[in-house]
């Protein structure tokens, strides 16, 4: 009988297991040359699992043998088809897919036909082409019910701009026969715009779960594949489909050292693999660090030491049930020393930056990085673990990496292993792994326990000492959790840019905790909220001291949102207007407010310290959350006043924003400069209970308000509050009639205040209030003026504010000439000189510019100086509200500061500071010295 090409490549036969010969496999495939008759009978008498699939598969089977193994393989894979008329349909061939590529893969292993590389290849090319076409079927889905926007039948193939990132051992092409499938799936945002975000952020989601169902359900066939999802980022507050943008950002900011070990498998397997691509380049700097990267080999073992805790895995060799992957000598040892070193080095060598397990080894000693025999010793035994752990899954048809716990079973893998001795199987099997845990331990620290840290100084040792009598600590089962927390809290303070400062401010934000048992419970079950402590110790003192008052606003953390995309100013109005309903009374809502206000302020702080949007994003961000709060509490202040009172008098009362409110510009730390409009109407008096007149009505109605954002409950405050931008300042009503602030500014007030008006915006009030307010404001400004007047009046206010507040240097972002306060002055000059609206000094300026006073060069470095000042100004109230000093802030903080200005260095920082204020004051001084005509 000629013999097949399958046939003709056997190098190794099974022995069939002797108690339970598979007789009936022999008789299936009588047909079949002897030789393969022995594979297959000795394959079905060891492993039920392949015998079960031989006879569903027969027919198909007989034709495969007479080809080679992989052109078989990829005529299956070849006919698979994101076109299925049905779900069902598609559901149904991925599984017969699945079944026929695992059982022909697994014979030809078994045979010696395939080597560990070519049977992993299989296994993961059909998990590619799986769940590639179960995307492509799914986002197909999407498009033909008009749920994805701007995406059509020709955007199937890229799946909408969707892409599944292959993890783990998918991503290095090392899958085995039970393994999970380890995606991350995302989308390229910058395919979509405005709400269509949002529809196709929707859009995605439902598709990836639709996707993942349809690779793990069990059904009659089987399943395909069981999908985790989990290694994305965050994955206990982040959807299944994710944005790049959101994942970059962060993996910038919060991505820890076995997230970039992770990475280095990673590879786009489905969808949109340009896009993928492109997204992992751009990754590269958080994956690869520029520098030698040895705190990585302490991260490691860490995570080998709590694998072993959590896994019971300490002790002795045992072989049986030990675990082939995370036991001692296991797989996972071999896979942490590749990836440490890799992850040390390959920031600063690309040769390094391989996927698979043996080709990393390869690459690591090819490059000096680890000897010869040792890369020889461990691709060795990786490649006898792997096998191993294939003939262990195939016998149980099961994800499991244990050796069988049975004489029997034992047995049963030497035959399965072509061993006859299965005594000389298990001295292998010892040797093996005791080999490679004498290897990989000598490079971490010594088993059992983490590498020392930092010792503590007597000053620090007495800060922890000191502990035990802060409130926080004063319950038995408060210190219970504590201590069980305070080892890995102290190694972690320890890895902080500087310890010393980081252990200060955590003992600052632990002595204001008022109770301990909840919040270590949350640490205790939610590590990530350790690490963002510690990070916010050390970087942030400001936010660590208000976090000690505020440890509520951590329940927001895991609440579900944390770190998804802002919502806007609309959505937070409506999501605390409802939140308002649910509580009681009018003191129960003021400190609801407070406490919503705070989860939200707090996660503008977070995000901005770890870099997931930018000082400007934080701007918009802060004046959101302000509109909102003013928005809804204003009505339920008028509410709780109006029951006594009466309603308001005429038209009612708009609240106006001014100074960087008006501007849409708050940072952390901003007061609220408000004034108050009412339109009469003609009425005299309110016609409550307790009527009031009209003007008293308005002043105690907005007194009432400012007691609203301003005084401390038991929540705190929402806002300091500034009403010295009102008409007549200080000495003005608190409150004024549309009508008397139409006349103030037509015939009293000072160029100043015309100038504040620039910047000023209705925040909330009665349409016909906003709209005679815009239409005064707008009268205001289309006033006939002598520009040499306002430039008179602005060079005696720069005089004026040069004598009374002398600048703190070039880190003043606020005081001195060419800092932000002067760029401001001119560029609110320059939009009353214009006529125009514009309210953020850089359309201000382009007003300048268009008006003819501004050249396009003065502009600019005006436009630059107030830019780079902004960004400053904005980080350092984040980190403290104190005067700025680099030393004090921490490396830390003074990380996030070059990050955000972009320097890189703080000479270089204060360099490019005195450079962009100089040069606004050069061309504040000229266009002064010319007013326009």
């Amino acid at each position: 009988m000629t013999h097949s090409p399958f046939a003709t490549r056997i190098t190794r036969c099974p022995i069939p297991f002797e108690v339970e010969p598979a007789n009936e496999i022999d008789t299936l495939f009588a047909d079949q040359p002897s030789d393969i008759r022995a594979v297959l009978s000795g394959a079905a008498g060891c492993a039920p699992y392949l015998k079960g699939l031989m006879e569903k598969q027969a027919d198909w089977l007989r034709d495969a043998l007479s080809r080679a193994p992989e052109d078989a393989i990829a005529t299956v894979l070849a006919d698979l088809s994101p076109f299925a008329d049905k779900d069902s349909a598609l559901r149904t061939s991925l599984r017969i897919a699945k079944q026929r590529i695992a059982l022909l893969a697994g014979l030809a292993d078994l045979a010696g036909v395939f080597t560990l590389e070519d049977v992993t290849g299989a296994l993961t090319d059909l998990a590619d082409m799986a769940t590639n076409t179960a995307m492509q079927f799914q986002v197909a889905q999407e498009i033909r019910r008009g749920k994805l926007p701007g995406m059509t039948e020709d955007h199937i193939a890229t799946a909408g701009g969707m892409v599944a990132m292959a993890m783990g051992k998918m991503g290095a092409f090392e899958l085995n026969y039970s393994s999970d499938i380890d995606l991350i799936m995302l989308f390229d945002d910058s395919k979509f715009e405005g709400a269509d975000f949002h529809d196709a952020r929707a859009s995605h989601i439902r598709a990836t779960r639709k996707m993942s169902a349809m690779l793990s359900e069990l059904t009659a066939d089987g399943y395909v594949f069981r999908t985790d999802l989990r290694l994305r980022p965050d994955p206990a507050v982040t959807p299944v489909c994710v944005s790049m943008e959101a994942a970059e950002r962060y993996y910038e900011s919060l991505g820890r050292t076995w997230e970039r070990a992770a990475h280095i498998k990673a590879r786009p397997c489905g969808g949109d693999i340009a896009a993928g691509e492109a997204y992992l380049t751009r990754l590269r700097p958080f994956i690869w660090r520029k520098h030698l990267d040895f705190a990585a080999i302490q991260d490691a073992h860490d995570m080998r030491l709590r694998i072993r805790e959590h896994k019971g895995l300490y002790g002795d060799i045992t072989l049986p049930s030990h675990d082939m992957k995370l036991g001692r000598g296991g797989i996972r040892e071999i896979e942490f020393f590749t990836q440490t070193r890799q992850i040390i080095a390959g920031g600063r060598d690309e040769d390094l930056r391989v996927r698979g397990t043996v080709d990393g080894l390869a690459a690591l000693a090819d490059k000096g990085w680890i000897p010869t025999d040792v890369a020889g010793t461990l691709t060795d035994h990786y490649r006898f673990h792997r096998e191993v752990e294939h003939r262990v899954q195939m016998m149980r048809d099961a994800q499991t990496h244990k050796l069988p716990s049975t004489d029997e079973g034992f047995d049963r893998l030497a035959r399965m292993m072509g061993e006859g001795d299965t005594e000389a199987l298990k001295a292998r099997i010892h040797d093996a792994l005791s080999e490679v845990h004498t290897v990989t331990e000598s490079f971490f620290a010594p088993d059992g326990s983490a590498a020392d840290t930092r010792e503590l100084d007597e000053t620090e040792a007495e800060i922890v000492r000191r502990w035990e009598s802060y409130p926080c600590l004063r319950s038995a089962r408060a210190v219970e959790i504590f201590n069980r927390l305070k080892p890995d809290l102290l190694a972690r303070l320890a890895e902080a840019p500087r310890p010393h400062d980081a252990l200060i401010h955590f003992d600052g934000f632990l002595s204001r905790l008022p109770a301990g048992v909840q919040l270590f419970s949350l640490f205790e079950a939610n590590p990530t909220l350790v690490d963002l402590i510690i990070d916010i110790a050390a970087t942030a003192p400001a936010l660590a001291a208000y976090l000690g008052h505020n440890a509520q606003v951590l329940d927001a953390v895991i609440g579900g949102g944390f770190f998804e995309d802002w919502p806007g100013a609309e959505a937070l109005q409506a999501q605390l207007e409802d939140r308002l309903q649910d509580w009681p009374d009018y003191e129960a809502r003021l400190d609801g407010t407070r406490r919503w206000m705070k989860e939200w302020h707090f996660r503008v702080g977070v995000h901005l310290l770890r870099g997931l949007i930018t000082a400007r994003e934080s701007g918009t961000q802060y004046s959101d959350l302000a509109d909102a709060v003013i928005r809804a509490i204003w009505p339920v202040v008028v509410e709780n006043f109006a029951a006594k009172h009466g309603d308001p008098p005429g038209a009612g009362a708009a609240i106006i924003g001014m100074g960087s409110l008006g501007a849409r510009s708050l940072t952390a730390t901003s007061d609220l400069d408000l004034i108050v409009i009412y339109d009469p109407q003609g009425e005299e008096m309110s016609d409550g209970r307790r009527p009031l007149a009209t003007r008293t009505y308005y002043a105690r109605l907005t007194q009432a308000f400012l007691t609203a954002l301003s005084a401390p409950m038991a929540e705190g405050r929402l806002y300091e509050v500034d009403m010295r931008l009102r008409p007549s300042g200080r000495q003005g009503p608190v409150a004024t009639s549309i009508d008397s602030f139409r006349a103030y500014q037509r015939d009293e007030a000072w160029t100043w205040e015309h100038l504040a008006l620039t910047r000023a915006r209705v925040v909330t009030g009665p349409d016909s209030v906003a709209r005679a307010y815009d239409a005064a404001r707008a009268e205001v400004m289309a006033f006939d003026r002598y520009p040499a007047k306002v430039v008179a009046d602005v060079i005696d206010m720069r005089g004026r504010i040069a004598e009374a507040k002398t600048g703190g240097g070039a880190l003043d972002a606020k005081l001195g000439v060419g800092h932000l306060q002067d760029v401001e002055l001119v560029a609110q000059a320059a939009a009353l000189l214009s006529h125009d609206t514009a309210r953020d000094p850089a359309a201000q300026i382009e007003q300048g510019v268009a008006l003819g006073w501004f050249t396009p060069a003065q502009g600019q470095a005006m436009a630059d100086s107030h830019d780079l000042m902004w960004r400053l100004q904005a980080v350092s109230k984040l980190l403290s509200d104190d005067p700025l000093d680099l030393d004090a802030l921490g490396k830390g903080g003074q990380d996030l500061l070059m990050r955000e200005t972009g320097a890189e260095s703080e000479a270089a920082l204060v360099k490019e500071l005195e450079t962009r204020a100089r040069a606004a004051a050069r061309a504040i001084d000229e266009v002064l010295a010319s007013p326009p005509n």
